[in-house]
């Protein structure tokens, strides 16, 4: 339900008191060897946008807006040894992280996704993924950003 301020209100089944959970999206936060880089990355390749650096908790800190959501990309903090996850493995029909944890992020294209995929291809962007028909009128792809992040595009229905 979108409520009157543009929250997107959740209503749980088992509540019995009928509080209402106001949440919307607010980040993915992105570990990165060299934020810099990557942020630069979602930029060229994918059209995002720099909105902010900073320093937090001693460690460089970008905001990208990437279609209107945050990425918070961020370099390694004292202390941290941030260790590589599985690379994208191909199954019979399909492809994931094989790992617990998040596999991917997802973003629609709204046009044709075939054409869009030359394009990025242009700019070096890999295709772990190359696009294909998912379900019927549903054309999917996947492809490698910085730092073993894997990123969905599904071509949108307009």
């Amino acid at each position: 339900m979108l409520t009157s301020t543009g929250l997107l209100a959740a209503y749980s089944e088992d509540n019995q008191r009928g509080i209402i959970m106001a949440l919307t999206f607010e980040h993915i936060h992105l570990i990165s060897a060299d934020a810099d880089a990557a942020a630069q990355w979602y930029v060229d390749k994918l059209g995002a946008e720099i909105v902010r650096k900073s320093e937090v908790r001693g460690a460089s800190q970008i905001n990208v807006n990437l279609g209107g959501a945050t990425l918070l990309v961020r370099s390694q903090r004292a202390g941290e040894a941030p260790q590589s996850t599985n690379t994208m493995q191909h199954f019979e029909d399909y492809s994931s992280h094989n790992e617990w944890g998040v596999d991917h992020f997802g973003l629609v294209y709204d046009g044709d996704l075939r054409a869009y995929a030359e394009d990025l291809k242009a700019k070096g962007v890999t295709f772990l993924v190359e696009p294909y028909d998912f379900l019927p009128g549903a054309v999917i792809s996947y492809v490698a950003a910085p730092d073993n992040v894997s990123i969905e595009i599904v071509q949108g229905q307009g």
